[in-house]
C-alpha cells in the first residue's frame, strides 16, 4: 500500500504547474500588494438591488469595473457568500465576474474576483495568512487585499481570494475537465427518508443517489457517479482508495486543518467547505476553500456545545480517528502508513510556520500592510483596537474570537511535546549523485544517488522520474556494501539506477522507521533533487 502510496504522489503531485505555490511580483494575488478595485454601476440604489438579487436569485448587476488603472466593461456585480452575507449590511462580500458577457475577458487570465468581507475575523489576517501557508504544501487558492469603491464610494476592504474555477484547476491539474464538486452542504435542508442525518458532506456513503444532492454541489457537467464510487470505496474497500483518491494530498489538507485548528472544514462538524476534483488519472483531490473561519474562529468540532479556547488549544492531532462520520479522517488514518505520512505532514506544517515564530511575524507584517485601508475603511465591522488586539488575545463577548496568538503559542507548545509527534522520524542528510572520480578513465553512465540515514531507518527508498512527463519509479536503497554502496553499515544508503533518454533525474527520498516516515526534500510537492550526467562527469 505505501508503495503505491508514494509512487502515486510521484506519478501525481509534480504533474502539477506550480504557480499556486509562488507569486510573482506582478500578479494581481501578490500578498505584499493591496489591490484597488473602482466599481460603476449605472443604477444609485445598488445596495438595495444587489440585497434583492442576492436574496431572491443569483444575478447580477451589470458594470464597469477598473482595477489598478485597466478598465473592464460588462462584468457582473453581485453579492456572495451565505453566513458573510446579510440584508442590509453595510459590507457584503462581492463577486465580480468579469467575463459576465465577454466570456473571453480577464484581468491578467482571472475571469472572476472573489472578495471576503472576513466574517468573525477581526485580524484580517486568518484567510490570507492561512491560505500562504496551505499553498506550500497543497493546491489552494492565491489571496491578497483589495480596496473596493462602488461608484466612487470606499465600499470596504476586502480579502482578495482567487477562484477556484477552470483557471485554478488548469494551473494545478493540467485541465477542467474532470468531475468537479463544491462540498457545501445546505445546512438547512431536511434529510430525505433513507438517507443519513447531520453527515453533510462527509464523503458518507448512500445507497440512494439522491442523498447527495442536499451536500454536494455538481460544478462539472457530469460526475455524480465518480462521486458516489469515491464514498463506496472509501466506506467498502479502503485499501484501494488511493486509485480514486489522491491520499497524500488529502492528508495534508487534514493535516492542516488540525494545526491551525480549522474546523470550518471537513474536520470540523459540518464537514464543508473545500472542492473535490478528479484529475485525468481518476483520482480526486481535495481542495481548501474559505479559511476566514480558521485559527478557532469556528469552534465546533463535533455535535455539542462550541470548544472553548482550552480545548481549542489542546485539539486532539488524531481528532476522528474513530469517527465513522468522518470516514476520510478513520479510513484512512487507521492505516498504518497514512498515520505516519499524516503525523509527518502534521509535524512539517508545525515546524515550518509555529515552532519558528514565522506565522505571527507575518501576520504582523499583513496587518502593517493594510492597516491604513483598514482605519479609512467606513464600513469596517471592527474597531481598530480590536484589529490590533485580535492578533494576541480575544475579541467579542458573544463570539469570542481567539487572538492568534493566544491559540497558535500555546497550541504549538503543546503539539511538541504530543506523544505521537514527538516521535523521532528517520532523518535524511548528504543527499548527492555520485560523481566522477578525478582522473577515472571511466565515465559515469548510470545514477548512484546515496543519502546518509540516522534514527533507525527500516526503509529508505529512492522516488524518481527522467522527465517532467515521466511517471515517478521507486527503488529500494541500501546500506549492505554491494552494488554501488562502499561500506556495509555505515548509514549511507545507495541506489543505482540507470539513466534515461535525457540524461537527467529528479528524485526524492522517503525514509521510514518503525514509528514515523520522512521525506527528503521536505516540500517533495514541489522541489526536487537534481542530476545529470555531463555534470556528473
Amino acid at each position: 500500500m505505501i508503495r503505491n502510496l508514494l509512487l502515486f504522489i510521484g506519478s501525481l503531485l509534480f504533474s502539477s504547474i506550480l504557480i499556486g505555490q509562488t507569486t510573482n511580483a506582478d500578479d494581481f494575488y501578490n500578498t505584499d500588494v493591496v489591490r484597488q478595485i473602482n466599481v460603476t454601476v449605472k443604477q444609485q440604489n445598488w445596495r438595495s438591488l444587489l440585497d434583492s438579487l442576492r436574496k431572491n436569485g443569483d444575478d447580477y448587476l451589470v458594470g464597469t469595473a477598473n482595477i489598478d488603472g485597466q478598465t473592464y466593461t460588462n462584468v457582473g456585480i453581485k453579492y456572495r457568500g451565505s453566513r458573510s452575507f446579510k440584508v442590509g449590511a453595510k459590507r457584503n462580500p462581492l463577486h465580480i465576474k468579469l467575463n459576465f458577457i465577454d466570456k473571453n475577458q480577464g484581468h491578467q487570465g482571472y475571469k472572476s474576483i472573489k472578495l471576503s468581507n472576513s466574517l468573525r475575523d477581526p485580524s484580517m489576517v486568518r484567510e490570507v495568512l492561512g491560505f500562504e501557508i496551505a499553498r506550500k504544501y497543497m493546491p489552494a487558492p492565491k489571496a491578497n487585499y483589495a480596496q473596493v469603491y462602488i461608484n466612487k464610494e470606499y465600499y470596504g476592504l476586502f480579502a482578495n481570494i482567487e477562484q477556484i474555477g477552470a483557471e485554478f484547476l488548469t494551473s494545478h491539474f493540467g485541465d477542467s475537465d474532470g468531475s468537479f464538486f463544491k462540498c457545501s452542504p445546505d445546512l438547512k435542508s431536511i434529510a430525505g427518508d433513507g438517507c443519513k442525518k447531520n453527515v453533510f458532506a462527509a464523503l458518507m456513503y448512500e445507497d440512494d443517489a439522491a442523498c447527495y444532492l442536499n451536500n454536494y454541489e455538481l460544478v462539472s457537467e457530469n460526475g455524480w457517479d465518480d462521486l458516489i464510487q469515491l464514498t463506496k470505496t472509501l466506506a467498502q474497500n479502503p485499501d484501494n482508495i488511493d486509485r480514486i483518491l489522491n491520499v497524500d494530498r488529502t492528508l495534508w489538507m487534514l493535516a492542516f486543518n488540525n494545526v491551525l485548528v480549522n474546523l470550518s472544514s471537513y474536520s470540523g462538524r459540518q464537514s464543508q467547505n473545500f472542492y473535490l476534483y478528479q484529475d485525468s488519472m481518476g483520482r480526486f483531490t481535495p481542495i481548501i476553500w474559505d479559511l476566514n473561519l480558521a485559527f478557532g474562529s469556528y469552534k465546533s468540532a463535533v455535535v455539542g456545545s462550541d470548544l472553548r479556547l482550552k480545548q481549542l488549544q489542546e485539539l486532539d492531532p488524531l481528532l476522528h480517528l474513530d469517527n465513522e462520520y468522518k470516514p476520510l479522517i478513520s479510513q484512512l488514518l487507521q492505516q498504518e502508513e497514512y498515520q505516519k505520512i499524516y503525523l509527518s505532514h502534521v509535524r512539517t506544517i508545525l515546524y515550518d510556520n509555529f515552532v519558528n515564530g514565522n506565522y505571527l511575524d507575518r501576520a504582523e507584517a499583513l496587518q502593517e500592510l493594510i492597516q491604513v485601508p483598514f482605519i479609512n475603511d467606513p464600513n469596517r465591522k471592527y474597531a481598530l483596537d480590536d484589529f490590533k488586539k485580535s492578533l494576541k488575545s480575544t475579541v467579542g463577548q458573544r463570539s469570542r474570537i481567539p487572538g492568534i496568538k493566544e491559540l497558535m503559542g500555546k497550541r504549538t507548545k503543546i503539539l511538541k511535546k504530543n506523544q505521537d509527534l514527538r516521535i523521532v522520524p528517520p532523518t535524511i542528510t548528504e543527499v548527492m549523485a555520485q560523481k566522477r572520480a578525478q582522473y577515472a578513465s571511466t565515465t559515469i553512465t548510470d545514477f548512484s544517488i546515496q543519502a546518509k540515514v540516522d534514527k533507525r531507518p527500516q526503509k529508505v527508498k529512492l522516488i524518481y522520474r527522467y522527465d517532467q512527463e515521466d511517471r515517478f519509479k521507486e527503488a529500494i536503497m541500501l546500506d549492505d556494501g554491494k552494488n554501488s554502496d562502499i561500506e556495509a553499515g555505515d548509514g549511507i544508503y545507495t541506489v543505482k539506477v540507470t539513466s534515461g533518454v535525457t540524461k537527467h533525474i529528479e528524485y526524492y527520498i522517503v525514509a521510514e522507521n518503525t514509528a514515523a516516515i520522512n521525506f527528503e526534500p521536505s516540500n517533495y510537492m514541489y522541489q526536487l533533487h537534481e542530476a545529470n550526467l555531463a555534470e556528473l562527469n
